[in-house]
Formats: structure tokens, C-alpha cells, sequence
């Protein structure tokens, strides 16, 4: 399957521990299943993706009727969500044979992260209202003592001059349901009957909110001969030739 990325929707939280007896935080993802919802290509789009769908019930009354002829074009049944994810260019194998097309009507399950380590994942963050500045972006706020509001900003421009606010000034306001994208959560399991993907990082969105899972775009390098019992402590290395040299 040449699909990069794969809906899901966020589970909870548990721990694991890996091989040396380490325990890891992670993030439990329902990654799938979706189906392949429709094909775009260069020649007739643009550019090439595919669009997938998260397979989940969804009453009929709840498709509109467009919605409703796109899936029956491409014979698939109704999803809840669909999206636009990127298509891995083909690779002709080495024996000569055409590689493998991805079509409407493919299934995309977890399986296509059994070789990779990190993914990025895109979701909403969390909505919180209307919120102060202190709790928005994070203001030390004014003296706390009685008589003082120290959760309010202050003043927030000149009198004369410029007699007015310059765009861009934090304030209060809405805060959260934002688009946020986590770049390179590193994998510490999928189970692949359950299509259950477990990530070690910070997941946008509340409980049971829905994300976009994908290959990380920028893996970050494994660093070679620094690792395991090889690895060299600064702060003993030099202690240890301070001494020689005493």
C-alpha cells in the first residue's frame, strides 16, 4: 500500500517497557480502519493523493446526498470522516513486475507503519473558552496581593502616540480548537488485529477526538556509537582527567 497516513481517533493513555526494563508514557491510537474514497491523480487534479475515509457506522440519514453519490461512485460504503493524505511515488521492483496501485475501495489498516519508527500526527487541541491572558499565553500576571486583579494584562498601548492597539497583541480571547501538528512520536508498538498504535509523545485533541496519522515527513537521525554501554558521561569524563592531571 503506497498510502502514507491513516485515520484514527485517540484512545487514552498507559505505559509500556521496553527491552532494557524501561518504562515509557505512551498515547493508545485507534488507527483505522479506512477505506480508499476516491483517487487523485496529476493528470486529472493536479497533483497525486489519495482521499481515505475512517470506517466507522454512520446513520444514512446523516449523508447528505452528494456525499452520498461520491461514495456510490466509488462503491464504498458511507464513512463519518474522510481526508487527503499523501501517495509514496511507486517503485518498480527488481524483478520487472508493475507495482501495486492503490484504487477506490482499498483497505488502509495500521500495517503501514511496521516499518517506521516515528509519525507525525495532526489533531484539534483541546477547546477551553474564552480564557485570560495568564492561562492563554502564559503571563506572570501582576502582584498578588489584596487589592490587586494580578490575572489582569495591563495596559496594552501608548496615550498620544500611536493612540492605538498594533495587530498582533496578545490578549484574551478564544483559546484552544486548533489545528496542531506533533512532528516525529516515536512508535512503541502496534498491534495489528486490534489496529491499535502505541506513541510516545505529546497526542493533540481530547479523548475520543479524531487525528491524522503519517509518516514522519523529517525523522530525526539515530545517533551512531552513543548509545547503550558505550555511552560516555561528560561530568565523569571529567572528573576523571582532572584527577590525572592532579
Amino acid at each position: 500500500m503506497a498510502v502514507t497516513g491513516i485515520l484514527g481517533k485517540k484512545i487514552g493513555m498507559t505505559q509500556v517497557f521496553d527491552d532494557k526494563g524501561e518504562v515509557h508514557p505512551v498515547t493508545v491510537l485507534q488507527a483505522g480502519p479506512c477505506v480508499v474514497t476516491q483517487l487523485k491523480t496529476a493528470a486529472k487534479d493536479g497533483y497525486d493523493a489519495a482521499q481515505i475515509g475512517l470506517v466507522e457506522f454512520v446513520k444514512a440519514s446523516k449523508v447528505t446526498k452528494p456525499m452520498a453519490g461520491h461514495f456510490a461512485k466509488s462503491d464504498v460504503a458511507p464513512v463519518r470522516l474522510t481526508k487527503e493524505v499523501e501517495v509514496e511515488p511507486s517503485k518498480v521492483s527488481g524483478d520487472g513486475e508493475a507495482p501495486l496501485s492503490v484504487k477506490p475501495g482499498d483497505r488502509v489498516l495500521v500495517d503501514i507503519f511496521a516499518d517506521e519508527k516515528f509519525v507525525d500526527v495532526i489533531g484539534t487541541s483541546k477547546g477551553r473558552g474564552f480564557s485570560g491572558v495568564v492561562r492563554r499565553h502564559g503571563f506572570g500576571g501582576g502582584p498578588k496581593s489584596h487589592g490587586h486583579m494580578f490575572q489582569v494584562q495591563g495596559s496594552i498601548g501608548a496615550s498620544s502616540f500611536p493612540s492605538r492597539v498594533f495587530p498582533g497583541q496578545r490578549m484574551p480571547g478564544h483559546y484552544g480548537t486548533d489545528r496542531v501538528t506533533v512532528r516525529n512520536l516515536r512508535i512503541r508498538g502496534i498491534d495489528l488485529d486490534e489496529n491499535l498504535l502505541l506513541v510516545e509523545g505529546a497526542v493533540p485533541g481530547p479523548r475520543d477526538g479524531y487525528v491524522l496519522i503519517s509518516k514522519a515527513k523529517a525523522p530525526p537521525r539515530e545517533r551512531r556509537g552513543f548509545s547503550g554501554g558505550g555511552t560516555v558521561d561528560p561530568l565523569k569524563a571529567s572528573k576523571k582527567a582532572s584527577a590525572k592531571k592532579k
